[in-house]
């Protein structure tokens, strides 16, 4: 199936290289700028005893909530998505059920500019000065007027070594590899995380215009299709520890923790690029318990609170002071801790233009069928 498109415009954003992980971490602070706003003001007190948290499937410690609850008398209900793509259409869809969401970075600029975020200042939280510098100004939220950081990484893959012998180590050399274990690979069910490693490993860039370039990442998506075991992005810790899937696209975090059940779990942060996200805390329109949420967000910008986050889910936070609170053997670990060559890997995952993002779902939509 054809794209059948026609030419649009938009000009290739630069790779950004990476020279430390505190560099890395402030690519996320250049590349464009939301609309300003209000501070909104800290509460004295919770209102109610309620707060539903909308997050990411497997993204947060249940003991954590459960400790928030017993200090705050604030009672955490948890529903969960597998994609900003996801939260976002149920968000469009009108649910106005949700306190705190826990969009990636490029999906607030996206979010902001359609109106679906409060503002949320975090000037006038407690626990605001507590944000590493890096984390201050970022990119996708100036000042931090939407959001707060929650935990941040890269999405490469993983593989087992005991059963992937090619030791892949590029997404040209992934996507090539997948015929050769049928049935036993998985990928992201996320069209931007997908259609970008493709492009990526074709020597193309993300969030590219190019027709032609674009249908060779849909041919290339669709021709590995039938060796996939599951499109997914959640449940990959299992299966990639238990052997369901030997080589699959993967989060940093998530390897290390499927690492920790199985010896033979690599990682791999690929040399062809890869994203450096970060996840935040924001506060959707029509939220019912606001001033709760707010007091949610300043507990989680205490150090002890966020480390245990980063403990759990494995994955590092923007929070100044909670380094030593870190579990020692998961810093020590590459999965959760990049040398400055593999941080030097990494792109800050900006937004595509709506044209583009259009281009993405003809493609996407082609290869789910």
């Amino acid at each position: 199936m054809k794209l059948g498109i026609s030419k649009l415009t938009m000009g290739h954003r630069k790779r950004l290289a990476l020279a430390s992980v505190a560099t890395a971490v402030s690519l996320l602070v250049g590349i464009g700028i939301p609309q300003a706003g209000a501070a909104g003001l800290y509460p004295s007190k919770p209102k109610g005893t309620e707060l539903n948290l909308f997050n990411w499937s497997n993204y947060i410690d249940p003991a954590l909530l459960k400790r928030f609850t017993a200090e705050t008398g604030i009672n955490v209900n948890l529903g969960v998505y597998d994609s900003n793509a996801q939260m976002l259409a149920k968000l469009e869809a009108g649910a106005r059920g949700y306190d705190i969401i826990v969009p990636t970075d490029y999906m607030v600029q996206i979010m902001q500019k359609k109106g679906l975020l409060q503002r949320i200042h975090r000037s006038s939280y407690p626990n605001g000065g507590n944000l590493k510098a890096e984390f201050v100004n970022p990119y996708f939220d100036r000042g931090r007027i939407y959001t707060v950081p929650y935990l941040h990484g890269l999405t490469g893959f993983g593989y087992l070594k005991d059963k992937v012998t090619t030791e892949p180590t590029t997404w040209k050399e992934f996507f090539a590899a997948i015929p050769s274990y049928p049935g036993k690979t998985t990928i992201f069910d996320d069209k931007k995380e997908v259609i970008d490693a493709a492009l990526r490993s074709m020597g193309y860039k993300p969030c590219t215009k190019n027709v032609a370039q674009l249908q060779k990442a849909q041919d290339l998506i669709k021709s590995i299709k039938p060796n996939l075991n599951t499109i997914a992005s959640s449940g990959n810790i299992g299966r990639l520890s238990g052997g369901t899937s030997v080589l699959l696209m993967m989060y940093n975090g998530a390897t290390y923790k499927a690492k920790l059940a199985n010896p033979n779990v690599v990682f791999v942060y690929p040399k062809d690029g890869m994203p450096l996200w970060q996840d935040n805390f924001a506060i959707p329109v029509g939220a019912k318990n606001v001033d709760n949420a707010k007091i949610f967000l300043n507990w989680m910008m205490d150090p002890k609170n966020i480390a245990q986050a980063s403990n759990w889910a494995a994955y590092n936070n923007g929070i100044a002071g909670s380094e030593k609170y870190l579990l020692p053997a998961m810093q020590a670990d590459t999965a959760f801790s990049p040398t400055a060559a593999q941080m030097a890997l990494g792109v800050a995952m900006a937004p595509c233009s709506t044209a583009v993002n259009d281009l993405y779902t003809k493609v996407w939509t082609a290869f789910k069928g």
